[in-house]
């Protein structure tokens, strides 16, 4: 969260000190954006019960591709979708700290943000915000090293709804191409479930990851 406050500071100062290159028309603009994010979980967790007190679980970081769409219906706000998907390894803390890969999953977290955005004209043009993310797990799988200790075993995370907050920069290449840098906090919570030959294990895990962004930008 000290990273997210700071990058919004950041960008409001760079916005203020840009002299006005690019002037949006009276009608709605759509940003088009591709980027490569990192999401670098701040995670933490229970412990794995009733089987392993004691236990924790660590979620990995992740380097993917994205991209997202910005529709501004006036020259302040905007809405903003990413599209990504990221994989992730859980990772075995305290007396499960011998296996060092739990688990493997994908993560579907599409997001829905209403933006700020500082200084619509000039040519960095930075914005904030807030809104809501649904993040899906998907292709769960346990790792060889953990059925070799314990047996054969399911995997299932629950989704998850939470909140989403952002800051952001975008820095204008020519008319139409722009620069932009980007960071979000998101709110994600999730229940894991180990099912070993009918023994259920569990551990409710906050992920809440920053995911870092940057890439390039057209608008429409």
């Amino acid at each position: 969260m000290r990273i997210l406050t700071a990058t919004a500071i950041a960008t409001v100062a760079l916005g203020a000190a840009a002299a006005p290159a690019h002037a949006q028309s009276n009608g709605p603009e759509v940003l088009v954006r591709a980027r490569a994010i990192w999401v670098s979980p701040t995670e933490r967790s229970g412990p794995v019960t009733p089987g392993f007190p004691g236990s924790e679980v660590g979620v990995g970081d992740s380097v993917m591709p994205e991209v997202d769409f910005t529709l501004k219906p006036t020259k302040h706000i905007g809405v903003e979708l990413i599209l990504a998907t990221t994989r992730h390894e859980a990772k075995g803390r305290g007396t499960l700290s011998g296996i060092d890969t739990l688990a493997s999953t994908w993560v579907l977290p599409p997001t829905l943000t209403l933006q700020y955005h500082f200084a619509p004209d000039a040519k960095v043009r930075p914005y904030i915000g807030a809104g809501v993310n649904y993040t899906i797990f998907y292709s769960e799988h346990a790792s060889d090293a953990l059925e070799n200790a314990i047996g054969p075993t399911k995997v299932s995370l629950d989704d998850s709804f939470g909140y989403a907050l952002q800051a952001g920069t975008d820095v204008d290449l020519t008319d139409k191409i722009f620069l932009n840098f980007d960071v979000k906090y998101i709110d994600m919570d999730t229940t894991a479930r180990l099912d070993t030959n009918g023994t259920i294990n569990t551990s409710r895990i906050h992920i809440d990851p920053l995911v870092f962004g940057v890439g390039v930008g057209t608008r429409f």
